[in-house]
């Protein structure tokens, strides 16, 4: 404990680094739990089809967020001026710019999308919901140098009592209004309290709008490959709602979001801990650049995999039990997605520490290649699984696409000089000896999936 204690003190990048991921830990648990709260509690004052209809707006505000993002934080965190006043206000007009953009698409496409949907209540919960991306936009980039220089204590405290904030809201809405609106409101009201409380708390000097031509060029030419890489970034991780929106029933489709949200939270807890951690680390700390960078990565990388591994195996094991546990009957075939979803996570997972070091090194474009390959091979196997065999077939079309994934990441962590084979292959034994064991233990819930 006092080794613990003597290696969090001080300003080393060691010590940044675990004190980062400590609050990054607490931070992503203590929001998955109070999400975890907020769906127990809600899932009981609604429907499964309120969980549906919030899919699909919370797929489209996401896909117009992402399809749009041309990677300010990444920038802020990895550019040398990072900390430079100008560089900072740039990157906020560009942000502050964007947002009113994505707003006005949003209510031009609020009526193409309820038809395309066939939902007409559609069109007038994507016109609320998106004022939430018109105050994004003005989130301060104070944030983000938090993040350039791990100090993410208050940043996580912020982001945990805005998220407190925004649970008792939704519950006061559900309560009155009994409807998908008390989502689509809370939502809108959440954003408003995350940037009320990081513009009154946050340290450092209050954005201003201001056009720097050299930092406006650094950030759009960084910025590129971002944006593409986040198109191919939204097919990936909301194209399954997209594609699935127009195959199940909102209830189906409820209960499919339900099971992946209990599912992925590993391996979101995985991708959140590398963003916030490993960039700054590949920044200062390149693994290709000598064996002891590499042997301190692999010290990193091999608890963290373990965790998260070991996670998602017990998901997979009593993934239907827990579902029975949370839930009312209702909710019952939520069990077995989540034990496919947490089976499919376990080779994503592995290598979720790769990627991230293209970005730190300024290699967007391949970063942009293995995310757009990934985009591809995952619909390709969710259209032709639900095209075969339904949801069912969906969730296994997806377990195939990350596994023909691996190649292409190994490309590139191969590149930068990260890939460790020994960490891959010996956690992809445990992984299959937990994939076996809960699909034999869960196989009569599974079987009535297929059905």
């Amino acid at each position: 404990m006092s080794r613990l204690a003597h290696s969090l003190r001080g300003n080393s990048l060691t010590a940044r680094a675990l004190r980062g991921s400590t609050w990054t830990i607490l931070g992503y648990g203590g929001g998955q739990v109070l999400r975890l709260a907020s769906n127990l509690i809600l899932t009981r004052l609604l429907f499964p089809e309120a969980f549906g209809a919030m899919a699909l707006v919370s797929m489209f505000l996401m896909g117009l967020a992402m399809f749009s993002d041309i990677g300010v934080g990444p920038a802020i965190m990895r550019s040398t001026r990072g900390d430079d006043r100008d560089f900072l206000n740039t990157a906020w007009t560009i942000q502050v710019v964007r947002g009113f953009c994505l707003w006005l698409v949003a209510c031009v496409l609020a009526l193409p999308m309820a038809w395309l949907y066939q939902t007409p209540d559609l069109a007038g919960w994507l016109l609320v919901g998106s004022l939430s991306l018109l105050i994004m936009g003005f989130n301060p980039t104070r944030m983000e140098t938090a993040n350039r220089h791990l100090a993410l204590g208050r940043v996580t405290l912020i982001d945990l009592s805005s998220q407190v904030i925004g649970l008792i809201v939704a519950i006061a809405l559900a309560l009155a209004l009994r409807s998908v609106w008390a989502l689509v409101i809370s939502g809108v009201l959440s954003s408003l309290v995350y940037l009320a409380l990081n513009s009154a708390l946050l340290p450092g000097e209050r954005n201003r709008f201001r056009w720097d031509r050299s930092a406006g060029h650094e950030l759009i030419h960084f910025g590129k490959w971002i944006f593409l890489s986040t198109v191919a970034g939204f097919l990936y991780s909301q194209g399954d709602r997209a594609i699935l929106g127009k195959y199940l029933s909102l209830d189906m489709l409820g209960i499919y979001n339900i099971g992946y949200f209990l599912a992925s939270f590993p391996m979101l807890l995985g991708g959140a801990l590398v963003r916030k951690i490993m960039i700054p680390l590949y920044r200062e700390r390149p693994p290709g650049a000598s064996a002891e960078n590499f042997a301190k990565f692999r010290r990193l990388r091999v608890p963290l995999t373990a965790a998260l591994v070991l996670l998602l195996i017990a998901l997979a094991v009593f993934g239907v039990a827990l579902v029975r546990l949370l839930y009312d009957p209702r909710y019952d075939a939520a069990g077995a997605v989540v034990v496919l979803i947490a089976c499919a996570m376990i080779v994503p997972v592995i290598t979720v520490t790769y990627d991230q070091a293209a970005l730190a090194s300024g290699d967007g474009r391949a970063f942009f290649a293995l995310a757009a390959l990934k985009a591809g091979l995952l619909i390709a196997g969710l259209l032709a699984g639900v095209e075969l065999a339904g949801l069912f077939g969906a969730l296994i079309g997806q377990g195939l696409a990350m596994l023909a994934i691996y190649p292409a990441t190994i490309w590139l962590a191969r590149r930068q000089g990260a890939w460790d084979p020994g960490h891959d292959f010996g956690f992809a034994g445990i992984g299959a000896l937990g994939v076996i064991l809960a699909i034999w233990l869960n196989l009569e819930p599974i079987s009535a999936l297929i059905q």
